[in-house]
């Protein structure tokens, strides 16, 4: 398993969402974005249906009808009901990844310190880490 760590800064989540989930439905896989928030998650599907001026990127939330249909579903859970293998941790809380390929852990200056945690936890653990941040207007591994 993978998991990385990326430093909001200047981009809002909705953008950041939107950049990585485009980048998983490109390689044909499904997406399970996890926020305890409903209204976090609100926002980040309204992000992802004007994601490009010629594309949007097609998603719905969990309690909804069909969650088995959505290629990038939205849920306060971490069950992938749409069958996906990567997911994104929105609101900077890291939750159980069992069955999971790829982890996205995204986190601002209000959960530095628990992120921070969290890649400590992960020092004995059997995972590939990263860490991103925002330099320049561009997304940099820094670790």
């Amino acid at each position: 398993m993978k998991v990385d760590f990326w430093q909001l800064s200047r981009d809002p989540i909705d953008r950041v969402v939107a950049l990585i989930a485009q980048r998983v439905i490109d390689q044909g896989e499904r997406l399970l974005v996890v926020s305890d928030s409903d209204q976090q998650r609100e926002s980040i599907s309204q992000g992802l249906w004007r994601a490009g001026p010629e594309s949007f990127l097609a998603n719905g939330e969990a309690s909804g009808p069909q969650p088995d249909k959505h290629p990038i579903l939205l849920s306060g859970s971490t069950d992938p009901v749409n069958g996906a293998t990567i997911v994104i941790f929105a609101d900077g809380n890291y939750r159980e990844t069992q069955g999971f390929s790829r982890v996205f852990l995204l986190f601002d200056e209000t959960t530095l310190e628990p992120a921070r945690a969290t890649w400590r936890s992960l020092d004995e653990a059997q995972v590939e880490r990263a860490f991103f941040r925002q330099e320049d207007g561009k997304w940099v591994k820094v670790a």
